[in-house]
């Protein structure tokens, strides 16, 4: 917390004031990166009418948020620090099932006689786990990370666009 309060150039009794722990920069860090990513998939996804601009729309999201990660080191201590916290993980659940639900209710405006409830729990598990496979592609060398997040496109869209 000290080394926080130095670097923002703010005295440690303020640092506090706003936030009582690391957790709470961390939280409030995460919210904010859940925040943009809701956002951005909202509006991506907003003017979709067709399987097939689903299909480009969510390849270009994927490409968005593989490009944040690596842009942003600091992205990659906030969801560290996210798994290691069962408050914060709870969090991140929440925010996986709230991007899944933008992505569910897409599909269903484009699949109406899908299973409703089916979309919900696919399109949660795949925002889940591109989180986890960013994760997992900005840790290997450049080549195989994006060899990674290649294959979890293939297999998401796949996934999310099976009938």
């Amino acid at each position: 917390m000290s080394e926080v309060a130095e670097r923002s150039g703010i005295s440690i009794g303020s640092l506090y004031q706003y936030f009582p722990d690391k957790r709470a920069i961390i939280a409030a860090l995460a919210d904010r990166y859940h925040e943009t990513s809701r956002a951005c998939i909202g509006e991506a996804l907003s003017e979709v009418e067709t399987l097939d601009e689903f299909r480009q729309a969510f390849a270009e999201l994927i490409e968005i948020y593989f490009r944040l990660f690596l842009g942003e080191p600091a992205m990659r201590d906030v969801w560290s620090g996210t798994q290691a916290d069962k408050t914060l993980l709870d969090i991140e659940l929440l925010n996986s099932r709230e991007n899944g639900d933008l992505v569910a209710d897409t599909l269903a405006r484009l699949m109406p006689a899908a299973d409703k409830k089916a979309l919900a729990t696919r399109a949660f598990l795949v925002m889940s786990l591109g989180e986890a496979t960013m994760r997992l592609a900005i840790s290997v060398t450049p080549e195989e990370g994006r060899l990674i997040v290649e294959t979890y496109k293939r297999m998401a869209l796949k996934e999310l666009t099976s009938k």
